[in-house]
């Protein structure tokens, strides 16, 4: 039987769209330091051992893509630096990283668990992912969800 989404065009895909801007290896790991509050090129750079022109490279494209944008600040004495702050854009992606720690600490972590644990300010209790429909239905499983044509879905032209 021939799978439905062939029917349709993937030339105006959102997920390929978003992975031309976050599926590059370190650009997660570059918004994980700045939602930990590590903004400062030097601090990233000696905390996660990202080679300097990679760094310089995720970062000017997070800046490009809107996601991050750039402070200036000066240390006594020093020239002036800029840091990095997440945007309304960028601060739309916690629930992205917040699910990809999950799945890392649900398949790939240490035996002793994860180094990085997400809590509620509020209350301290333990933060995951939770999908649920327009309507309110929590969505427990991927066989759920029924992928459909969007609005913004074309026919394949063969």
């Amino acid at each position: 039987m021939r799978p439905v989404a062939l029917d349709w065009s993937i030339e105006n895909c959102t997920i390929a769209r978003a992975m031309e801007v976050l599926g590059e290896r370190w650009t997660l790991v570059v918004l994980r330091e700045v939602f930990n509050g590590v903004r400062r090129f030097d601090d990233m750079r000696v905390r996660t051992g990202i080679p300097r022109q990679v760094l310089t490279n995720r970062l000017a494209t997070l800046v490009d893509q809107g996601v991050l944008r750039r402070e200036p600040y000066r240390e006594p004495g020093s020239r002036v630096r800029h840091e990095y702050r997440l945007t309304e854009k960028g601060l739309d992606l916690w629930p992205v990283l917040v699910a990809v720690l999950g799945w890392g600490d649900r398949y790939l972590a240490d035996p002793e668990g994860s180094p990085l644990a997400v809590v509620h300010r509020d209350c301290g209790a333990p933060v995951d992912v939770v999908l649920r429909c327009a309507d309110g239905h929590e969505v427990g499983e991927a066989r759920d969800v029924l992928p459909t044509p969007g609005p913004g879905a074309r026919r394949r032209v063969d």
